[in-house]
């Protein structure tokens, strides 16, 4: 490599007119502003394509001939003002944050992520991860949040795939420019670049800031390659999810400690902090250090003060999918910062990074670092919050399952974002411009019902058309570039048919979610595909991780049967999966299969993407499917079984797909007047535009979470602060106590006043109670009735709170209750007192719980 004395920028020399191309290509909003788009694409349409959908790269490489005609095109002028109108408009207009809650302050909620999928040109994602990342900046911008997007800025992003003529996947890494993409500089008041650095082993390690705008939203993307770092410590930010364990400890240590130093030094400081997934979850170290550094808070005090403004989010369902380091490896990044600077003892340290508490760690789990530090935790479907409880319900052993502190918010996308150009003008037609400014709103989507029968399939077949002009292009340049022949090539243009039954399947090939289900029958599937009367066609793509061999061989597998000269022309596979190629494919398809095996898709989101397009969705009961399947929506693949037996399960679900395909699919999609519309396929289309579509977005998920969590937390936060954080000290020393005094509390004596040996609907049980709390008095302390039916087998049982009376006894308190006798059958109940406070989120996040007699 060459050592350059030197450095210059060169930027486009742009004809005074056309200026507002650079504000409008500098702001993501033209990602989901169709208009916008389609200037660009004006501008040079096979440029726009060249670039990879770059308007920047884009107006660095036009010619000036070009741009002086532009320039002098009124209609394209017109255009531009056009949107630049609407970029101002959107910027200045009063917002559903405004509206409801302008709460006092700017960047308030820090949303942190390893991973951000924006638009297709900016290779800082993976999946459906950073795609979520995306469209949760996206949402927030159009609701107006008072958020701001912390992540890493990948030099080589996430690996570009190609195959070998035998199937299989080869990586290429792409250098990115930053100077050529849609993000800037941060710079300090002397107009360099801001540097922050941070303390590793023997040396100090520096990085940069860049910053890209979506919207409303800033992003700030950290970035490790400068010229003040040795070679190694250059290449820390360079790949997503590449290098080894320690890479990845040094990737999170930048993320989540760098990442709030960052904000620190551009002076926002953020009251509550968002850890999407646990890649970030060191934040909350570095937020404890701050407090104790310019508070004069301790330890325990900054860290109950944190507690209450840090919102986890999980999207695992699996221990596999977390990161744990060794303890080793932690000592070695930690053991000065957690010595000197939170002034802590290494078992108190190490005990962070577990939620285990009966025996010391061997290793540091960065999911419980963030369960330990944050009030808010939830998983991302109803399943999926269910999955997480059992996962760590070890951590939770005197707490009964549904009690467990683990909510649930589904995800959503972002609709304007995934919504085609055709779709997007029809249901503005129709439903109006309340449709793009509130997606979550359900009377909105009634006026689906409105739009023809014939206008809606027309648009939805148009889309189905262009998908199939792009798999043939794709298909015919994979072919190509691998060298193949004349023969070869003339086939791939003529693969698929525009108005056969489309079937979609696109995502990660992690072994899980069973990519070759549908090939296990090689003959069924023949039979379904080479129908001359009633077509179907499956288009794929996807990619595996880099070291995940058995996913590649997946890949490899689909590839050979794409071969066989009965599946050639009805089964391809799309190589290097990214943003662009999935939307065409959710825009195009008729039907979105997903076969994962349940429940091991902690929510998923592709298939959201084909809801507002006019697609229907195939899947099995798992992630958000499972609670947004209705027979008139869509199709299911069993009934919520889960197997032992992984080979009997692969038989009877690829039956299942086989089977709902041929009996159920087929007929509905074929089923035509003569006016050739398959008006119940039509009926099914609407209805779940119409159920699915305000549910299954980012704006309705955001609201959520601003709802429960943000503004929640920004309350509590605020009251623990006030007068000189006297709360948070009081507090603090009142968790102390309870501590200090929770193994004293004892049950003395309990009577059933008045009982019978039966009790009649519509009476009432009363109990009374004789409690020893130690130091504790009842203001400290929830004394409850816990009660269900005997052998229910189910954990939903119910609780009523007891009331302290008036008794003397010395140390000892009284307490009544009554149960409502209101179902027949033989009831259990037992006693259990639980910690209150006002601070408290619930009452069990504390994990101390005394039971009067031991929950099994």
């Amino acid at each position: 490599m060459i050592n350059y004395v030197g450095r210059f920028n060169v930027v486009p020399s742009i004809p005074e007119k056309l200026l507002p191309l650079k504000k409008i290509a500098y702001n993501l909003f033209w990602t989901w502003n169709q208009d916008a788009i389609e200037l660009f694409r004006r501008l040079d349409k096979k440029l726009w394509e060249e670039t990879h959908h770059n308007p920047v790269l884009m107006l660095g490489k036009i010619s000036q001939d070009r741009l002086s005609f532009a320039a002098n095109d009124d209609s394209f002028v017109s255009h531009m003002n056009r949107v630049d109108e609407q970029l101002k408009i959107y910027l200045e207009e009063k917002t559903w944050y405004q509206k409801n809650y302008n709460i006092e302050g700017k960047n308030i909620i820090a949303y942190f992520s390893a991973e951000f999928g924006l638009t297709e040109c900016l290779q800082i994602y993976s999946g459906g991860l950073g795609v979520l990342s995306g469209d949760h900046l996206k949402s927030a911008s159009d609701l107006g949040l008072p958020l701001v997007g912390v992540g890493l800025c990948y030099k080589e992003g996430y690996f570009q795939q190609y195959l070998s003529n035998d199937g299989w996947q080869h990586e290429r890494y792409e250098i990115t420019d930053f100077y050529n993409q849609p993000m800037n500089l941060v710079k300090d008041k002397n107009g360099e670049p801001l540097k922050i650095q941070l303390d590793f082993p023997n040396r100090t390690v520096t990085f940069q800031i860049w910053k890209i705008d979506v919207g409303r939203i800033g992003l700030y993307l950290l970035d490790t390659n400068v010229p003040e770092n040795n070679d190694e410590d250059k290449k820390i930010t360079r790949t997503l999810y590449g290098g080894n364990i320690e890479t990845r400890i040094q990737q999170e240590i930048v993320l989540g400690i760098g990442g709030i130093r960052a904000l620190h030094a551009m002076n926002i400081k953020p009251y509550v902090c968002h850890m999407n997934e646990g890649h970030s979850a060191f934040l909350a170290l570095e937020r404890i250090r701050l407090i104790m550094k310019y508070y004069n808070l301790t330890f325990n005090e900054a860290k109950d003060v944190n507690f209450y403004s840090n919102v986890f989010t999980t999207h695992t369902p699996v221990p596999a999918g977390i990161d744990i380091f060794p303890n080793e490896l932690i000592e070695k990044y930690f053991g000065f910062y957690y010595r000197n600077e939170l002034q802590i003892s290494d078992k108190q340290f190490y005990s962070l990074g577990t939620i285990i508490k009966d025996k010391p760690p061997v290793n540091f789990n960065m999911a419980h670092l963030a369960m330990n530090m944050a009030g808010y935790v939830n998983g991302v479907s109803k399943l999926h919050g269910v999955v997480s409880k059992k996962m760590w319900q070890s951590g939770f052993p005197q707490i009964p399952f549904d009690e467990i502190p683990i909510d649930s918010i589904t995800n959503g996308v972002h609709q304007q974002t995934h919504l085609s150009k055709d779709m997007n003008e029809l249901l503005y037609r129709y439903l109006g411009e309340r449709f793009r400014r509130n997606p979550a709103d359900d009377e909105v989507w009634k006026s689906v019902d409105e739009i023809p029968d014939e206008e809606l399939w027309r648009t939805h077949e148009r889309r189905r058309e262009r998908l199939v002009a792009f798999a043939r292009n794709r298909l015919t340049q994979q072919v190509i570039e691998r060298g193949g022949s004349a023969t070869e090539i003339a086939a791939a243009r003529e693969v698929l048919d525009v108005q056969a039954l489309t079937i979609g399947f696109a995502r990660r090939f992690a072994t899980y979610k069973r990519a070759t289900l549908i090939f296990r029958d090689l003959d069924r599937l023949a039979s379904i595909v080479s129908n001359p009367d009633y077509p179907v066609q499956f288009i794929i793509a996807g990619k595996a991780h880099p070291q995940d061999e058995e996913g590649k061989k997946l890949i490899q597998e689909i590839i050979q049967y794409t071969k066989e000269p009965h599946l050639r022309k009805k089964i391809v596979f799309l190589e290097n999966y990214d943003m662009n190629v999935a939307r065409y494919m959710v825009e195009g398809c008729d039907v979105w299969l997903n076969n994962p095996r349940r429940p091991l898709e902690a929510s998923g989101t592709s298939g959201m993407k084909v809801i507002a397009n006019g697609g229907l969705n195939f899947s099995i009961m798992d992630g958000w499917w499972d609670e947004a399947y209705q027979p008139d929506l869509g199709w299911k693949i069993g009934n919520r079984e889960e197997y032992t037996n992984l080979e009997y399960q692969d038989e009877i679900e690829s039956r299942i797909i086989y089977e709902t395909i041929e009996k159920e699919i087929v007929p509905i999609f074929y089923n035509r007047g003569e006016d050739k519309l398959p008006r119940s396929w039509i009926t099914m289309m609407k209805n779940s535009m119409k159920k699915l579509g305000p549910v299954f977005n980012t704006h309705r998920m955001v609201e959520e979470y601003s709802r429960k969590f943000y503004f929640a937390s920004y309350d509590k936060r605020m009251g623990l602060q006030k007068n000189n954080w006297k709360h948070a000290k009081e507090f603090s020393a009142w968790k102390t106590k309870l501590y200090e005094n929770w193994n004293r509390i004892k049950f003395i004596n309990i009577t059933e006043e008045g009982k019978n040996d039966e009790f009649k609907v519509g009476m009432k049980y009363p109990i009374i109670a004789e409690i020893e709390l130690g130091d504790l008095t009842p203001d400290d302390v929830e004394v409850q009735i816990y009660f269900g039916k005997v052998d229910n087998g189910s954990n939903a049982n119910k609780f009523v709170n007891m009331e302290n009376i008036p008794k003397k006894g010395k140390e000892h308190y009284y307490y009544r209750g009554e149960i409502d006798c209101n179902a027949t059958g033989q009831f259990g109940y037992t006693l259990r007192v639980l910690p209150k406070h006002d601070i408290l989120i619930n009452p069990f996040e504390l994990g101390l719980v005394k039971w009067a007699a031991e929950v099994k």
